[in-house]
């Protein structure tokens, strides 16, 4: 059944004759109606699709957009048309850049407020440019390894890195990905020297890494399942405080050898910043509502992603967070993209 914010109105005695009013009150309302433009469409939203833009076709964030979209589309009776993006950066800059009106929002992860942390030239501010709808999910990592790599555990792993500084290397994905924050935090707690070899996308990382032209990665466990258990990879340790229920034996990190490690990605929606709050409100109890059905839930377990469909005030919360504990570690680490 569609769902829209419009509001009924009922005829009466007395709306006839607060039509019936003088001058005065006419002038009232046109100087209220110029002084609240966008009231208006918030009353009557959506009207027309929405457009969902987030990452490339085949990765975590298009699979988490399109259970979104389909939700939306079926609750609200408007389409929601998922539009892939090519980088944090294309995909911001175009949100950043739409109409505050709710029909164009952004699904992404922590890329987006990380990667200003390094990069000079971002066409958008992350704290200023955007309005937080909601963190749809967290997803932590599973550290791996590929069998040539003689470590059978955490402990193995670092023995082996400080041993041979510089020697061991790891594949990432973009700057601000789970893949990169998580390694590079791996890198500074544990105190060794391990060389990142940068991908353009997660997909061509594993390849590499299932081929041995790398050797470990830090990638989620939806990624990876089929791989661990053909024993092509080795699980060395999750990037969690808890473990892994679909890899039981496999220990926390911070158990495992790294004390105080945790690295979870958050992802979620936002909106352009000048979208009414009523649009944002809407919006934010509209997609709960999707994530924490049952038919998504059974979509996303198996992925490893917990859902959180939180407040858009929990959401900017974390994102300032983020900004502040990862950026600096990056600064300390001597982080930066040429």
């Amino acid at each position: 059944m569609r769902r829209t914010m419009r509001n009924r109105h009922h005829s009466g005695p007395a709306a006839h004759q607060a039509r019936r009013g003088g001058l005065a009150w006419r002038a009232l309302a046109l100087a209220l109606a110029l002084a609240s433009p966008a009231a208006p469409a918030a009353d009557k939203f959506p009207v027309k699709p929405i457009r969902l833009v987030t990452a490339e076709a085949g990765g975590g964030s298009d699979f988490v957009s399109r259970i979104i979209a389909q939700g939306l589309n079926a609750n609200l009776g408007v389409p929601v048309v998922v539009d892939n993006r090519g980088g944090g950066v294309i995909a911001g800059d175009i949100v950043a850049r739409a109409p505050a009106d709710g029909y164009t929002i952004l699904y992404y992860g922590s890329t987006l407020w990380l990667l200003p942390l390094v990069r000079k030239q971002v066409p958008y501010d992350p704290l200023k440019d955007f309005r937080p709808i909601t963190q749809a999910v967290s997803t932590p990592a599973i550290l791996v390894v590929h069998p040539s790599v003689p470590a059978k555990s955490v402990k193995d792993l670092i023995a082996l890195a400080q041993a041979q500084p510089g020697k061991l290397n790891y594949a990432s994905a973009a700057i601000g990905t789970a893949t990169h924050v998580s390694a590079e935090l791996f890198k500074h707690l544990a105190k060794v020297n391990i060389v990142r070899v940068p991908y353009k996308g997660t997909g061509t990382a594993l390849n590499d890494l299932l081929g041995g032209q790398v050797q470990m990665m830090f990638a989620v466990s939806a990624a990876v399942t089929a791989h661990i258990k053909s024993g092509r990879l080795r699980p060395l340790g999750v990037t969690a405080t808890q473990r892994e229920p679909a890899f039981p034996d496999v220990p926390t990190i911070a158990e495992a050898g790294v004390p105080g490690y945790e690295a979870i990605q958050a992802s979620g929606l936002f909106a352009p910043a000048r979208t009414p709050d009523a649009i944002v409100r809407f919006l934010n109890e509209e997609i709960r509502r999707v994530l924490t059905a049952p038919a998504a839930r059974e979509k996303l377990t198996p992925t490893g992603a917990d859902v959180v469909a939180g407040s858009p005030e929990a959401f900017s919360q974390r994102i300032h967070r983020d900004v502040a504990t990862v950026g600096q570690l990056f600064r300390a680490a001597g982080i930066r993209e040429d």
